[in-house]
């Protein structure tokens, strides 16, 4: 199911037709580095992340992170979408793509999209975003997309801090 479109880009929603990207991407040293290891390191574990992830999220919360696709190829390129973490408050925006296709302006592109249909679709009324406090290409995509630092702040029990962005929706 496609979720949006902008100029160059498409983004649908996960299946497990896609468990090999997600082997693929979730393996990628700086997704390890920044975002962390989900232990995803074949089909069957990449298809128990879908399951327990995004298309479980796509049934309790309408939402999730999608699969992000070059338009003109087709091509799979990474994951964008909205999440809601037991850990954190507010919906988050996350996004993560394979390093041939960074710098680019993808990131912030399809996350831009998606804080828009946060608020059109979902009457988000705030929207944050984490990242780890060395992820300099992250945080330059969250204050381009309109994202402000608040804090430092931890998930749960884990003991390590990250940084955390938000944007507030004026009459939303």
């Amino acid at each position: 199911m496609i979720v949006l479109e902008t100029e160059r880009l498409v983004l649908r929603r996960l299946t497990l037709n896609d468990a090999p990207f997600i082997v693929e991407l979730l393996n990628e040293p700086s997704f390890l580095r920044f975002i962390g290891d989900r232990g995803v390191r074949d089909l069957q574990t990449a298809r128990q992340y879908l399951l327990k992830g995004p298309i479980a999220s796509y049934e309790k919360h309408g939402f999730g992170l999608n699969l992000v696709f070059l338009k003109d190829s087709g091509e799979p390129i990474g994951i964008c979408g909205l999440l809601k973490r037991d850990t954190l408050p507010d919906v988050d925006v996350g996004f993560a793509f394979l390093p041939a296709h960074w710098r680019k302006g993808y990131a912030a592109e399809s996350a831009a999209a998606v804080l828009a249909l946060g608020r059109r679709a979902f009457g988000l009324k705030r929207i944050v975003a984490i990242t780890s406090p060395d992820n300099v290409a992250s945080i330059a995509v969250l204050e381009k997309i309109g994202l402000k630092f608040e804090a430092m702040t931890r998930l749960g029990d884990d003991p390590r801090e990250v940084r955390l962005f938000g944007i507030g929706f004026e009459g939303s």
